[in-house]
């Protein structure tokens, strides 16, 4: 405590300029001596140390010396303004270093025998999804390795409550007893149980509670309905249990299977990590340390006499799941969190979809700190407090991220003075603050973050989160649950519906930059601050460059989200099996590799319908056949490469075809590891400012040339088509469809050459071709196909990856 205080008092007393930029340049060189010659967890909190110093260094000045005069009213509010969001920026950061500066990683939980494992419950609360999708999720939880006298999976559907029943509009009334009817079929079908209830109320909270009714598992998990398990997800999770008698969470990361809108409209999905692996990467990991890791509504498990001692889930906000692990934490239970991707689920497609579900985040996590305050709650830590206090004030950025963005037009247009410094002061506190704060913070997260990209995500959910934050202060207890549209199909180019706010800002900023340019070189009395200001606004301006990029909506190349796999199966075609090494799989379709010389009579010269099975993994029961139709082919060598859709699929098609897909966890791993790769301030930044001056274009170019396509398909009766017309190929079977893989070298080994029938083939033919099935109206993509093969680039070397410490990224 007396060093704090010391240290506090040294970085108090005045230097002069030069000296404060020599200070602050050393602090630089050392902790770029640390991160490249001496990275490692103890000089991971040296690096941290120094750079905090130039932090509070900084922040010390800004209090002190850069307000403007209190007797220039509108200049002291706005510069007061401004100082209010930096302050609330490096209380953030400051936090994040506390919780993240050695997050923990817990080993695997211990072995048990099946006597004495817990009975488990899995809920699969549903409200509107589409059927093909519960079917997958319930197939996947039914195949989960665990004895199956000890599991029961229920689906609770909300979507088929008596009240949806006896709806007063006869078209809804019919549309829920339908599905009430269909979805009690297919929980037979899969051997799992449906449960509804009479009312809607208290939204998930209140279904869940009404499982909870009904249930008597030691062990409840939670999967929404378009999460599905990996076959692993309850041994790799169920034992921590054991360990620990007041554990009431086991949380697991979520996964996607496909982007969410800024990755799939600026095309970063296969090569930069997701917005949220930071999160469960990093975060999560980092408040499991402290008895901190939260539930976050899905892909995770928790204790039945926690709840039934808490009352069950908590719904007086519309985060019930934080809301629960808020209670749970200050009655003494305890919390762990396993950073392996168990589950795999789908994000919202469209940004106003993103911009919905972000908003329902951040109302409930602010009823939270509204209702129940953690400060002031008992029973927590204090580290505990900190923790929640973390993850409950981190959605106040939406007024910050606005202030950042607005501040420099005032002195552009306004002139108004609201940071008072000269331009060798900017630059000696200032600029060395910002490159200071971006070392730190790529330093902790450059796996899982690219620079900048955090800015982005902030401004683009901050336009439309900021109306959401002033209703919920306004009204705490008035916000209501919505559930997030997924599975939305994207068929042509277009601008999101939610872009005329963006295009306005940019517009504005664009104003500011070419009058900041003509002020700081025609008008007589401009100083060099106008152009610190001017470049403060150009990165804004790049900033709302790319979420105009954001904005326009690219076509979905995938009507539904595939995975790469590495599964060995047998294949009959045209009366002939033959092993077949399967690639990549989705719901509707799959890609295969076989020996040309292997090939089954036939193929190439049309469309032959015939049967997959699929060699389940170890310990797993063998599952029937897959209906296929052969869609394309591709020779290469002495290997031929097939696209087969699975057309119209019954229930018990879907176990087969979740064994398949959801297998083996280790394909969402590699898929994760592959894209988390260190990027670098220098090419991170290039990467940003390419983004800030090209999309614009491509946003422009999306609103003056309309796509006429869905027009003429509404006039024509076609469909319009989800793929890049240009860009298809002709392929062996005669048909104009796009090739499922381009004339490249394979990154997975070629195989050994195996006998004609091997196990895979013989179990393949002794199970009779199932009748031909009708395709699916969309073909996978030609375009998606570069990027499946790019996916699977560096598997041979992904062990290396995933054991590689990233240089810079510290034990994160």
């Amino acid at each position: 405590m007396g060093t704090t205080v010391a240290g506090l008092i040294l970085l108090s007393q005045p230097v002069g300029t030069q000296n404060q930029l020599a200070m602050s340049l050393a602090a630089m060189a050392a902790m770029i001596v640390l991160w490249l010659f001496l990275d490692g967890p103890r000089t991971r909190f040296v690096f941290l140390a120094l750079g905090s110093l130039v932090v509070l260094r900084y922040i010390l000045w800004r209090v002190t010396d850069t307000l403007p005069s209190p007797g220039d009213p509108v200049s002291f509010g706005f510069g007061l303004l401004l100082l209010v969001g930096e302050l609330y920026c490096v209380f953030i950061l400051f936090v994040s270093l506390i919780i993240n500066a050695d997050p923990l990683k817990r080993r695997p939980p211990p072995a048990a025998n099946a006597a004495a494992l817990p009975t488990v419950d899995i809920f699969v609360p549903s409200y509107n999804e589409d059927a093909a999708i519960l079917a997958m999720t319930l197939a996947a939880a039914r195949q989960i390795n665990y004895p199956p006298d000890k599991l029961t999976v229920w689906l609770l559907d909300d979507g088929g409550t008596d009240q949806k029943c006896a709806d007063t509009n006869p078209d809804k009334a019919r549309a829920a007893q339908e599905r009430r009817r269909d979805l009690q079929a297919l929980c037979d079908e899969l051997g799992c149980r449906y449960l509804t209830r009479a009312r809607n109320e208290h939204a998930k909270a209140g279904n869940l509670n009404n499982g909870l009714a009904h249930a008597t598992g030691d062990i409840v998990a939670v999967l929404d309905a378009d999460h599905v398990p990996f076959r692993s997800f309850l041994s790799e999770t169920v034992g921590y249990f054991a360990e620990d008698p007041k554990l009431f969470l086991v949380q697991t990361p979520h996964a996607f299977l496909n982007p969410d809108p800024i990755e799939r409209n600026l095309e970063t999905f296969d090569r930069m990590p997701s917005e949220n692996e930071m999160f469960y990467a990093v975060t999560q990991r980092g408040l499991d340390k402290w008895n901190g890791s939260f539930f976050c509504g899905s892909a995770a498990l928790l204790r039945r006499t926690a709840l039934d001692e808490a009352g069950g889930f908590s719904g007086i906000t519309i985060t019930e799941d934080c809301e629960t692990a808020f209670e749970l934490h200050s009655r003494g239970w305890t919390s762990a969190y396993v950073d392996k991707p168990l589950i795999a689920g789908l994000q919202p497609e469209t940004l106003t979809a993103f911009i919905g579900q972000r908003s329902r985040w951040c109302q409930g996590m602010f009823q939270i700190l509204l209702l129940k305050n953690p400060a002031l709650q008992k029973g927590l830590k204090p580290i505990q407090k900190i923790a929640y206090l973390s993850s409950m004030t981190f959605w106040f950025f939406p007024v910050p991220r606005l202030i950042f963005m607005f501040a420099p037009l005032l002195h552009i247009f306004f002139d108004l003075k609201i940071f008072v410094a000269s331009v060798d002061e900017s630059i000696a506190y200032t600029a060395t603050y910002i490159v200071i704060n971006l070392m730190m913070q790529n330093y902790v997260y450059g796996k899982f973050r690219w620079p900048f990209v955090s800015e982005l995500y902030e401004y683009v959910q901050g336009l439309y989160l900021s109306k959401a934050i002033v209703s919920v202060i306004w009204s705490p207890r008035k916000p209501t649950f919505n559930v997030t549209d997924k599975g939305i199909s994207l068929d042509h180019n277009h601008l999101s519906s939610a872009s005329l706010p963006f295009f306005a800002v940019y517009g504005l900023l664009a104003i500011g930059c070419a009058v900041a340019a003509w002020r700081y070189m025609f008008e007589p009395g401009v100083t060099n601050l106008m152009l610190v200001v001017g470049l403060w606004n150009f990165f804004n301006l790049l900033t709302a460059g790319a979420a105009l990029g954001v904005c326009a909506e690219r076509r979905q190349l995938e009507r539904t989200p595939s995975l790469a796999i590495n599964r060995r199966g047998g294949l009959t075609l045209g009366g002939r099996a033959v092993d077949v090494s399967i690639e990549r799989v989705s719901a509707e379709g799959c890609s295969v590799r076989l020996p040309a010389a292997l090939a089954p009579p036939g193929v190439g010269k049309g469309k032959l319908s015939g049967a997959l099975s699929v060699v389940p993994v170890a310990g797993a029961r063998a599952a029937g056949a897959l209906p296929v139709t052969l869609e394309g082919i591709e020779r290469d060598r002495d290997a031929v490469f097939a696209r087969l859709s699975f057309g119209r699929l019954r229930p018990q098609d879907y176990v087969a075809l979740a064994g398949l897909m959801y297998g083996d966890a280790e394909a969402m791993r590699r898929f994760q590891m592959r894209r988390r790769r260190h990027k670098d301030i220098l090419t991170g930044t290039l990467q940003f400012i390419w983004w800030g001056l090209s999309e614009p274009v491509r946003a422009l170019r999306y609103a003056f040339a309309a796509d006429a396509r869905p027009a003429l398909a509404a006039a024509t009766g076609e469909t319009s088509p989800i793929y890049d017309a240009p860009e298809q190929a002709p392929t062996g079977t005669g048909l104009p469809e796009p090739l499922l893989y381009p004339p490249a070298p394979r990154p997975v080994a070629a195989e050994p050459r195996e006998p004609a029938m091997s196990q895979a083939a013989a179990y393949a033919a002794s199970s009779s071709p199932l009748p031909a099935q009708t395709p699916p109206p969309g073909q996978m993509p030609a375009r998606a196909s570069n990027d499946w093969v790019r996916m699977m680039l560096d598997y041979e070397n992904e062990r290396a990856l995933s054991g590689q410490a990233g240089r810079g990224t510290g034990t994160a």
